[in-house]
């Protein structure tokens, strides 16, 4: 399925994840340089993180949709 046969709310969500995900990695600081965002606002930012992926699981499983694949690195051999 791609971005557009998405509903709106998904689309959304896709969007802020990845967003969000580019404003982490932007700020995330060197090795050993401190880092630019109070703790709180790491942990609020796991929040979000967390709400975005367990609605973005709602409106899949909403359209039939279950995936059950897991995260895995490219050089290891899915187990199924």
């Amino acid at each position: 399925m791609n971005f557009d046969e998405l509903s709106k709310e998904h689309q959304i969500m896709v969007t802020m994840r990845k967003v969000l995900s580019n404003i982490v990695r932007e700020v995330t600081p060197k090795p050993g340089k401190e880092h630019p965002l109070s703790e709180q606002t790491i942990q609020d930012i796991r929040m979000c993180f967390g709400l975005i992926t367990a609605r973005e699981r709602e409106l899949a499983e909403e359209q039939g949709i279950v995936n059950l694949e897991r995260p895995h690195y490219v050089d290891k051999k899915k187990c199924h």
